[in-house]
């Protein structure tokens, strides 16, 4: 029988991926410094986040931000994240998070200074890989310290009057 990855919570996903990937961002911190390890292993997730993205997209019907919305439920599943709506619009679609088990779970496994680099990193990533017209915009971030997450998710006005290809290219930041 094979994993069916799509179907397991991302908490479960994000702790195995924690007991493989530390060890490894580690050993590569001490060979190339803390910085540099940090920027490529970013690198490799916000891509595998975009591709992930992609996935969804084409598994989902429409690429809006309601179709996005509608489709989170993966990253709450378990009581992973605690939040609170504040919109979900058409346009829009913002939630404070006031709960976050993978932080919780990241200081478990003694590497909460890496899940920012882990998790959080990959939250613009995914969007742009469902459509790259939604953007995130994020000023905390529980892992980092703060008490609370606020995502605001906006669809990116289209311009008319530009080819989608110059479109296309402008939001690929």
């Amino acid at each position: 029988m094979a994993l069916d990855i799509d179907n397991m919570s991302v908490l479960d996903r994000r702790r195995i991926e924690a007991l493989v990937l530390t060890p490894l961002i580690r050993a590569f911190q001490k060979e190339l410094g803390v910085e540099r390890a940090n920027a490529v292993a970013r690198g490799v997730l916000e891509s595998i986040a975009r591709e992930q993205g992609r996935r969804l997209r084409e598994r989902v019907e429409g690429g809006d931000l309601k179709a996005f919305a509608a489709n989170k439920e993966a990253w709450r599943r378990d009581g992973a994240l605690e939040t609170e709506e504040i919109a979900g619009e058409s346009d829009r679609y913002e939630f404070n998070v006031t709960r976050c088990r993978y932080a919780e779970m990241y200081t478990e496994l003694g590497c909460a200074d890496l899940g920012t680099l882990l998790s959080c990193s990959r939250d613009f990533a995914f969007p742009e890989g469902f459509n790259s017209d939604i953007e995130l915009t994020r000023s905390q971030t529980i892992m980092e310290g703060a008490p609370m997450c606020d995502f605001r998710y906006s669809l990116l006005p289209v311009d008319r009057t530009a080819g989608s290809a110059e479109r296309d290219s402008n939001s690929n930041r």
